[in-house]
């Protein structure tokens, strides 16, 4: 089947702002032939990470709008303007494979329409570009009211967190420490060829420096690695757990963090892993029988601990809650479309529940850590000031740390090009009675 039909097939609902990328892109992605898959995924993640020029360059160039159900149509249009400014595929090409990819989606009638646009930009595009380039949405490719939230945010840093999140991401691994170490894991992949560097903030990290295919990297199958960014890679160690400690991750999928911690503390009593979504969790059990790790998985709301604690207290809570994912948004570039500016407000208050609900079942003495990859204060120290300021039994422990920003409780890590996602991260422990 012709890719670009799939790929405008697969970006649709996603334009229509009624599903993520990553809910049809695993799917659709099958249908591609191997030689066509890389191309496939530059077309879906490339087009919605310059979204916000595309869409006013198709804007310009249509006369009038799109009917709701032809999102197939549009997302063509997206991923033929795509094709002409940044691939280098050749023009005649692009325009001539999403021509025909009109057909393949049976909706043939668009086939003239979208020669027509193509066509247009390919003769207007110096024009067409100068005169949108001072159109803030345009010139940052990303929606006005997320430009605004990051300057207010970050006054000072919102040009650097904008540029990096029109990065491409990089490919970071985790070392699995029982199974191998870094220095033994880096002659791997030089004697496979691979160029690489380490990362700084965390021991177990390699980034790879070129194009890599996951499953292809040495001892993939026999778990001597994970694929998990720099800044994920700090959770696990701010726990610091003695043998023996029974040891909760809520909101686990898909298990990273909490493969993590079983490879750096093999002694601790139990994990229990708890996430609210059955096909995530499945995940987590894959990931786990790849690693040759166990763990307690339950499938539950970490907001309703009654449903799913025994009432045995944990030593360590890792709670990383649900977020707008604001330091990913290179990884899940569709973020940029589904988040709207009343999201912050919501997810702030589900935060405030989750950790109000599961620090209950925390020890006295035990600690939790309260994650997220945001980088909106609102979801970050507001919740954790709000929830110290009404638990005097809850104390901040600050992090010592050289990597990140201290903030006033808690650190903060921004998206880097080239480097770490964004991530916040703050430890709690709970006072002795």
């Amino acid at each position: 089947m012709n890719t670009r039909a799939i790929a405008a097939s697969t970006l649709a609902p996603v334009l229509g702002g009624k599903a993520s990328l990553s809910s049809g892109f695993n799917l659709q992605i099958q249908q591609i032939e191997p030689r066509e898959k890389a191309f496939f995924q530059e077309l879906c993640f490339g087009s919605l990470r310059t979204f916000h020029q595309l869409d006013r360059l198709a804007t310009t160039l249509i006369d009038k709008p799109l009917r709701s159900k032809d999102q197939d149509v549009y997302a063509l249009i997206i991923l033929g303007l795509y094709q002409l400014r940044e691939l280098r595929v050749p023009d005649h090409a692009a325009i001539s494979e999403c021509v025909e990819a009109a057909k393949k989606i049976k909706k043939p009638w668009a086939s003239k329409l979208v020669n027509a646009v193509l066509r247009h930009y390919q003769r207007r595009n110096k024009e067409l570009e100068a005169q949108l380039a001072e159109d803030n949405s345009f010139y940052w490719s990303h929606p006005d009211w997320l430009i605004d939230e990051i300057q207010r945010a970050w006054p000072e840093q919102w040009q650097t967190i904008l540029s990096a999140n029109n990065s491409r991401p990089p490919l970071t691994i985790r070392i699995n420490p029982l199974k191998t170490d870094r220095a033994t894991y880096r002659k791997c992949l030089q004697n496979a060829g691979h160029e690489f560097k380490e990362t700084e903030a965390s021991h177990n990290g390699i980034q790879l420096l070129g194009q890599a295919v996951v499953s292809d990297l040495p001892g993939y199958e026999n778990g001597l690695f994970s694929v998990q960014d720099e800044g994920a890679q700090l959770a696990a160690h701010l726990l610091s757990l003695a043998p023996g400690s029974r040891v909760l991750d809520a909101c686990c999928a898909p298990g990273g963090k909490a493969a993590h911690i079983l490879e750096i503390d093999p002694q601790i009593g139990e994990l229990v892993c708890i996430d609210i979504d059955e096909t995530r969790m499945q995940r987590v059990e894959e990931n786990f029988n790849r690693l040759g790790l166990e763990a307690t998985l339950k499938v539950g709301d970490a907001a309703q601990p009654q449903d799913w604690w025994d009432g045995r207290h944990f030593d360590g809570i890792l709670l990383d809650v649900p977020c707008s994912a604001s330091g990913v948004i290179r990884r899940h570039p569709d973020i940029k479309l589904l988040r709207q500016s009343g999201d912050l407000q919501q997810l702030a208050s589900l935060q405030a529940r989750i950790l109000r609900s599961v620090w209950d079942c925390l020890s006295p003495g035990g600690i939790l850590v309260y994650a997220t990859c945001s980088i909106f204060p609102q979801e970050n120290e507001k919740v954790v000031l709000d929830f110290l300021n009404s638990h005097d039994n809850a104390l901040h422990d600050p992090i010592a740390a050289k990597w990140g920003e201290e903030r006033t409780v808690g650190r903060q890590l921004l998206p880097q090009k080239d480097g770490h996602d964004g991530f916040y991260y703050a430890r709690l422990i709970k006072k002795h009675h």
